[in-house]
């Protein structure tokens, strides 16, 4: 796919396709269709009562936008139990220029001048398609993730796409559903209008937590 450009993937997303690299050094992106699709439903989002304690403490300061780059890298770091070595430099390359471009956003987590943690993904019309998360630091990409969910729902989303489900995903409530239905939701959710902004930068935890329990 070497023609691929920032127009062509948001295309592709909004048809129900995305790319992956085999590896961090493969060159070459394949594009997934896969025939169970992971969401996680804004409605039904289950914060773990461990993890609104940590929201509450304030552990990391959360900024949205402010390192993309680094995010994206964060990401593609190996490690244990770490399946992020698909993001190879094309990759990195189109999603940061769909981040210049709005359609791509960052939520991370900072301790003490320092990215311990986050998560990436890009926006089309109401649905949001969540790339991938890390952390540095224990609960990072847990609470990037509340945040994220808390911004998608003041901001009208209706989709939140996870790709796959993982166990981390599942205990927040993330499923599976067919490539139809996946479709369906998708097609219905892109014909709609939202803002990732819609909730304050500096919006305290205790708003955060409610924004993510009063659709549950």
């Amino acid at each position: 796919m070497s023609n691929i450009d920032s127009d062509v993937l948001l295309r592709a997303y909004a048809y129900g396709v995305f790319p992956m690299a085999e590896s961090r050094d493969d060159p070459q992106l394949y594009w997934i269709d896969p025939d169970a699709r992971g969401i996680l439903p804004l409605d039904a989002f289950h914060v773990p009562r461990r993890l609104r304690r940590t929201v509450r403490q304030q552990p990391f300061e959360v900024r949205i936008d402010t390192a993309f780059r680094d995010v994206m890298l964060g990401c593609a770091e190996g490690g244990p139990n770490r399946n992020g070595t698909w993001i190879n430099d094309r990759i990195l390359a189109l999603y940061c220029e769909l981040h210049e471009r709005g359609r791509a956003h960052s939520v991370e987590c900072w301790r003490e001048g320092r990215l311990v943690g986050g998560l990436y993904g890009v926006s089309l019309g109401a649905a949001f398609f969540g790339e991938s998360m890390f952390s540095r630091e224990t609960d990072a990409s847990k609470v990037a993730l509340v945040y994220l969910v808390a911004r998608l729902i003041a901001g009208g989303y209706r989709l939140l796409d996870t790709q796959f489900v993982t166990s981390h995903l599942q205990q927040f409530g993330a499923v599976e559903i067919s490539r139809n239905a996946y479709r369906a939701k998708l097609f219905e959710a892109t014909a709609m209008t939202a803002n990732f902004y819609s909730l304050p930068l500096d919006a305290p935890p205790d708003a955060v937590l409610q924004s993510v329990t009063q659709m549950s």
